[in-house]
C-alpha cells in the first residue's frame, strides 16, 4: 500500500504512470464489460428485427428498445433518448401504456440533465399522469423519485421531501423493499444537504436495515458511498474512508461503473478537506478516466472538476486549476446548477486573488456571493419547510395515536358488555342444551350420512361425467380416422382401388396415424388423471431440453406450414416440477400454436423470472379468437374442440390436461388473444434453487 507522506519528485512520476496505466487498464475493462451489455441487447434486438414476419410495434421488440435505451444511461445520453423515443412511438401507435410511461420517463430525463426543465417538466408530469391512470404503482414510485432527486438537486428540498413521502407510502403498498431503500435515502440526503446530521443518519438506519433484509451488496454500497459523504462533511474522516473503502471494493467487484466514478470522487473529497492533495489528486485522476471513457453525468462531474481544480490549486499548478475551475463553471451554467456555480466562482476567486488579479477576482467574489446568499435564503426557507413537515407528520402521528386510544378505549366498553351478555346467554344456553342434547346428537348423525350420500353422489357424477366424456372422444375423435383407414385398406385388399392410388393416400394416412397417436397419448394422461389420480414427483429440470426436445419433435409438422420457431429462452433456466407433466404442457401449447398459425407464420417461446417463479410465455402470429372462447376455454365443464388453419381436428382435452398438469406443479395457466393476429399462452412454474452460492 502507498505511503500517505509527502511525494518526493520520483515517487510523483513512479505514481503518475502506475496512475495512468491502472486507469487505462480500468477503461478498457470497462468499454468491454459495457459493451457486451449492450452487444447482448443490440443482437438480440437485431435477431428479431431480421425475422420476416418482424413488426417493429410487438410488444416484445418495444421491451428490448427501452431495455437498450437504459443501458445508455449516463453512458451516451443522445442514444438514450433516439432509442427511447422510437419505443415511445411505437407503443403510442398500439396503445401500449408501459411503453410509453417508460419512453416519456427516460426522454424526461435526457432533457432534465441537459437542463432544460421547461421540457422536461411535461413529460415528467404526463408520463406520472398516466401511471396512475393505469394504476400502475410500480412506475408511478419511479417516477416521483426521479422528480424528488431532481427538485432536490435544484435546492427544493420542500418540494422533494413530500414527493419522497408520497412514494414511500406507495411502496409500502407494494412491499418495494428496494425502493422504500432508495427513498428513505433520499430523504436522508436532504438532511445532510441541511447539515442536519442528525436527523440525516437516522434515516440512514432505517435504510441499512432495509439493505440487511434485501441482502443486495450493491445497494448497500450505494448507501455507504454516501454515508461515506455525509461523514466527510461532519468532518468524521474515519468513518468516511471506512465506508468509501467499502463501496468501492463492491462497485470494483461488480463493475458497477458510473457508482464507481462517484465513490472515487468522494474519496478524493475526503482527502482534499484533510489538504492531502497527492492523494486527492489520484482518486479524482480515477474517477475522470472513468468520465472521459462514456460516463455521462454531469452532476457528479461539476463536482469532480471543482475537486480537481482546488488541488491543483493547493499542489501550487494555477493554470491547471484555472481550466478545472472554468469547465466546472461553464457546465454548471450549462445545466443550471446553482451549488456548481458557486463552489467553481468560489475556487476562480481564490485562484485570481492568489495571482493578485484583484480585478478579476472581485468579479468572481461578487458572484460566488451574490448566488450564495440567494441560495443560503432558499436553504433556510428550505430548512424550514423541512422543520413544518416533520412537525407536521409527528403531529399527524400522534393525533393518530390519540385517536387509536380512544378507538380502544371504545373496544374495551364493548368488550365488556359483550361478555356480559355472553354469559346471560351462556347461561340460558346450558338449560336449553340439557333438553336438545340427544336431539342434537341425532341430527349430528343424519347431517354427516346425508353428507356422505351427497359426496358419493357427487362421486358417481363425476365419474359418469368422465366415462362419457371418454366415450364420446374415442367414438368421434379416434373412430372416425381408424374407420377410414380400416376402409382404406380393404379397398385396397380387395382391388377396388390400385397400389398407386393408395401411395396417393399415404401422406394423408400419415397425418391421420400422428394425430391419432398425439390424441391417445393426451386421452391415456388425461384419463389416468381423471379415474386414478397422477402423483406429481417434482425435481430440478432444464426447461430448455424439454423445449427443444418438443421443438424437434413438432419440427416436421411446423415445417410442412412453413413456420418458423424462436426458442428464446434465458441461458439454462432450471425449474422445480414433474419433468413429464411439464413436458405434456410445453407439446401441447406447441402443437395448438402450429395447428392455429397459417402457413409462413412464427412462433415465440420465452420465460421471465417472477420472484421465485418463472413466467413462460408461447407465442403465436394465428388466427386468435374471440372472448367468448377465451372466457370457456380453460373451465372444466367445457370440451371445446376447434379446427386450425389446416382443418387439423382436436379432441378439446389438450388445455383442459395443460390446466391440471400446471396446478399439480403449483404453477397457473391464462392466455392473452387478439382475433386474426395471434395468441400468447402464459403459464408459471416454481424456479429451482441453485445449488451452490458465489464465494463472497
Amino acid at each position: 500500500m502507498l505511503s500517505e507522506k509527502s511525494f518526493t519528485s520520483k515517487s510523483n512520476n513512479l505514481l503518475t504512470l502506475l496512475v495512468v496505466f491502472w486507469c487505462a487498464l480500468l477503461s478498457v475493462t470497462t468499454l468491454s464489460a459495457q459493451t457486451s451489455k449492450r452487444d447482448s441487447l443490440a443482437y438480440r434486438l437485431h435477431r428479431l428485427e431480421s425475422t420476416h414476419t418482424f413488426n417493429p410495434k410487438d410488444t416484445t421488440h418495444i421491451h428490448l428498445l427501452l431495455r437498450l435505451a437504459y443501458s445508455y444511461r449516463y453512458l451516451d445520453n443522445d442514444s438514450l433518448y433516439s432509442i427511447s423515443k422510437r419505443a415511445y412511438e411505437y407503443s403510442d401507435a398500439i396503445d401500449y401504456n408501459y411503453g410509453k410511461i417508460k419512453g416519456l420517463d427516460a426522454m424526461a430525463g435526457y432533457y432534465y440533465n441537459k437542463g432544460e426543465r421547461k421540457k422536461s417538466m411535461p413529460l415528467f408530469n404526463q408520463a406520472l399522469d398516466l401511471s396512475r391512470e393505469m394504476e400502475d404503482i410500480e412506475s408511478e414510485v419511479a417516477i416521483l423519485n426521479t422528480l424528488a432527486q431532481n427538485y432536490s438537486f435544484e435546492g427544493n428540498y420542500a418540494e422533494a421531501l413530500n414527493l419522497n413521502l408520497k412514494a414511500i407510502d406507495l411502496a409500502r403498498q407494494i412491499n418495494q423493499q428496494q425502493m422504500l431503500s432508495v427513498l428513505n435515502e433520499n430523504i436522508a440526503g436532504l438532511y445532510a444537504d441541511q447539515k442536519d446530521f442528525k436527523n440525516a443518519l437516522m434515516f440512514y438506519d432505517t435504510v441499512q436495515k432495509i439493505n440487511r433484509e434485501l441482502g443486495n451488496e450493491v445497494i448497500d454500497a450505494e448507501t455507504q458511498s454516501n454515508m461515506a459523504s455525509l461523514y466527510k462533511d461532519a468532518k468524521d474522516y474515519k468513518n468516511a474512508m471506512f465506508n468509501i473503502n467499502r463501496s468501492i471494493s463492491t462497485f470494483e467487484k461488480y463493475k458497477v461503473y458510473d457508482w464507481l466514478a462517484y465513490a472515487y470522487e468522494v474519496k478524493g473529497d475526503i482527502y482534499l478537506d484533510q489538504e492531502k492533495y497527492q492523494w486527492a489528486l489520484y482518486w479524482y485522476d480515477q474517477s475522470n478516466m472513468l468520465f472521459n471513457d462514456q460516463i455521462e453525468d454531469d452532476r457528479i462531474k461539476i463536482q469532480l472538476l471543482n475537486g480537481m481544480a482546488k488541488v491543483h490549486l493547493g499542489l501550487g499548478r494555477d493554470s491547471l486549476s484555472h481550466v478545472y475551475a472554468l469547465k466546472g463553471l461553464e457546465l454548471s451554467k450549462q445545466i443550471k446548477a446553482l451549488q456548481g456555480q458557486i463552489d467553481c466562482s468560489e475556487t476562480l476567486y481564490k485562484l485570481h486573488k492568489k495571482k493578485g488579479e484583484d480585478t478579476q477576482a472581485l468579479a468572481y467574489l461578487e458572484t460566488f456571493k451574490s448566488l450564495s446568499d440567494s441560495l443560503f435564503k432558499d436553504k433556510n426557507k428550505q430548512s424550514l419547510s423541512l422543520l413544518e413537515t416533520k412537525l407536521h407528520y409527528e403531529q399527524e402521528k400522534q393525533e393518530l395515536i390519540e385517536a387509536n386510544q380512544v378507538a380502544l378505549a371504545k373496544q374495551r366498553n364493548y368488550i365488556y358488555f359483550s361478555i356480559i351478555i355472553l354469559l346471560i346467554l351462556s347461561i340460558i344456553t346450558f338449560v336449553i342444551r340439557r333438553s336438545e342434547k340427544i336431539q342434537k346428537r341425532l341430527n349430528k348423525k343424519l347431517k354427516e350420512k346425508s353428507q356422505a350420500v351427497a359426496e358419493r353422489e357427487a362421486e358417481l357424477h363425476e365419474i359418469n361425467k368422465t366415462k362419457t366424456k371418454l366415450f364420446s372422444i374415442i367414438g368421434h375423435d379416434l373412430r372416425g380416422p381408424i374407420g377410414a383407414l380400416h376402409g382404406l385398406l380393404n379397398m385396397f385388399t380387395e382391388g377396388e382401388i390400385t397400389k398407386n392410388e393408395f401411395l396417393s393416400f399415404i401422406p394423408k394416412l400419415k397425418t391421420d396415424v400422428e394425430n391419432i397417436s398425439f390424441t391417445l397419448n393426451n386421452l391415456l394422461s388425461w384419463g389416468q388423471n381423471q379415474l386414478n389420480g397422477v402423483v406429481t414427483k417434482p425435481k430440478r429440470v432444464s426447461l430448455d431440453k424439454i423445449v427443444v426436445s418438443n421443438i424437434q419433435l413438432l419440427s416436421e409438422l411446423a415445417g410442412s406450414k412453413s413456420i418458423k420457431i424462436i426458442n428464446q429462452l434465458p441461458e439454462n433456466p432450471l425449474i422445480w416440477a414433474d419433468q413429464n407433466q411439464i413436458d405434456i404442457v410445453i407439446r401441447n401449447l406447441l402443437s395448438n400454436a402450429i395447428k392455429f398459425t397459417p402457413d409462413n407464420g412464427l412462433i415465440t417461446i420465452e420465460a421471465e423470472e417472477k420472484s421465485e417463479m418463472l413466467q413462460v410465455s408461447i407465442r403465436d402470429t394465428g388466427i386468435g379468437m374471440n372472448e367468448e372462447i377465451q372466457k370457456q376455454i380453460f373451465k372444466n365443464s367445457t370440451n371445446i374442440t376447434t379446427y386450425g388453419t389446416n382443418n387439423e381436428k382436436g379432441t378439446g382435452l389438450g388445455l383442459s390436461l395443460c390446466k391440471e398438469m400446471v396446478l399439480k406443479n403449483k404453477g397457473e395457466i391464462w392466455l392473452e388473444s387478439v382475433p386474426r393476429k395471434g395468441t400468447t399462452f402464459f403459464f408459471t412454474v416454481p424456479k429451482a434453487e441453485k445449488r451452490y452460492q458465489k464465494a463472497s
